[in-house]
């Protein structure tokens, strides 16, 4: 089977990608599409009780975003660095990208925030990549959320007024360098709705790595090589699936990380039960779903891997379809955009 880069290409107007979240956040659009039928109809979030029925199982990323983006300066002489953590590697130790690479040799320290973060490069990586060791009074992570910018997707050029606006109402596991964002337009007040009409919610952690915006540059799409991302599925997850499961419920993703933290356990273990580890699963048209019934997503970037997560899991046809269709009915793409219920 062939599969090329430019099978998942689709025309989008600049003004389409979403420059600021919408308020109140339910009140985004969303696309339903029947995957069956391919059939679309259009409805806002906050009606999504009306397209789901009691039993069914709502599996939520709660990866929470770290302001991973430092501004700071070399300590010797003052020129500019610009770091992007990526992943924690041990207490204060972090594997870092930064700007420009060749101010920040092995040895080098730089000052973040007048002096409140402090950071030594202690390993240059084959990649490119650095190690660093920070050193701050107090805690690490308090000293980040002082510091740090939120690492928005590059797409996005308008500021962030409230940091708040990139977490999930539902974000409590530190790790993230971007956000899991179709679960962004989840308020307190429609999980309540959900939860009083007999649908259940349930949590995995998949910290989002910077991989998720990388480029497929393989014409041939077999030859792309996915990023690896830390996952955590906990017994309590695994036994609310099982159990749901049992009953003839749904299992619903809420967004592509949940729904790679569920196939990878279930691909590589034969079974839902708790699990700790890595994932790089690259699901692509094939690829037979072996947990989830449903999936709710935001709408992805042209010739990336999740749109080619989607056409796995709706039909080629159908996710093509539904893109032109939203492009036709002027729905707002990407990580602040509208939603999509795949059922």
């Amino acid at each position: 089977m062939q599969l090329l880069k430019s099978d998942f290409y689709y025309d989008l107007p600049e003004e389409l990608i979403a420059q600021t979240p919408v308020e109140p956040r339910s009140s985004s659009r969303m696309m339903c599409v029947d995957r069956r039928t391919g059939e679309v109809t259009h409805d806002h979030f906050y009606n999504l009780c009306e397209h789901l029925r009691e039993g069914d199982l709502l599996v939520m990323n709660d990866s929470r975003v770290i302001p991973a983006r430092l501004y700071g300066e070399k300590i010797d002489n003052g020129t500019f660095i610009e770091f992007l953590l990526l992943e924690q590697k041990g207490d204060k130790l972090w594997e870092i990208i930064c700007r420009p690479g060749k101010k920040a040799k092995v040895g080098t320290k730089f000052s973040f925030g007048g002096g409140r973060l402090i950071a030594e490069v202690v390993e240059v990586k084959d990649d490119g990549n650095r190690i660093v060791r920070f050193e701050c009074e107090g805690n690490f992570f308090t000293a980040l959320d002082d510091v740090g910018q939120m690492p928005l997707p590059p797409y996005i050029t308008a500021k962030l007024e409230d940091k708040e606006r990139y977490q999930t109402v539902y974000s409590r596991e530190l790790g993230s360098a971007a956000a899991p964002t179709a679960g962004l337009h989840f308020t307190p007040e429609l999980l309540e709705k959900l939860h009083g009409m007999g649908v259940k919610t349930a949590f995995v952690t998949l910290h989002v790595g910077l991989g998720t915006f990388r480029p497929v540059k393989e014409d041939n799409v077999l030859e792309h090589k996915m990023h690896s991302e830390h996952y955590y599925l906990p017994k309590e997850t695994a036994d609310l699936i099982n159990e749901t499961k049992a009953k003839g419920g749904r299992i619903i993703a809420v967004g592509t990380t949940s729904c790679r933290t569920l196939e990878s356990v279930a691909t590589f273990y034969k079974e839902i039960a708790e699990h700790d580890g890595y994932t790089d699963i690259f699901i692509y048209p094939g690829y037979e779903f072996k947990c989830i019934d449903g999936l709710i997503t935001n709408f992805h970037l042209p010739e990336s891997t999740l749109i080619m997560l989607v056409s796995a899991f709706m039909g080629y046809e159908n996710t093509m379809n539904a893109y032109k269709t939203a492009v036709e009915e002027k729905y707002r793409f990407f990580s602040f955009g509208d939603s999509m219920c795949i059922l």
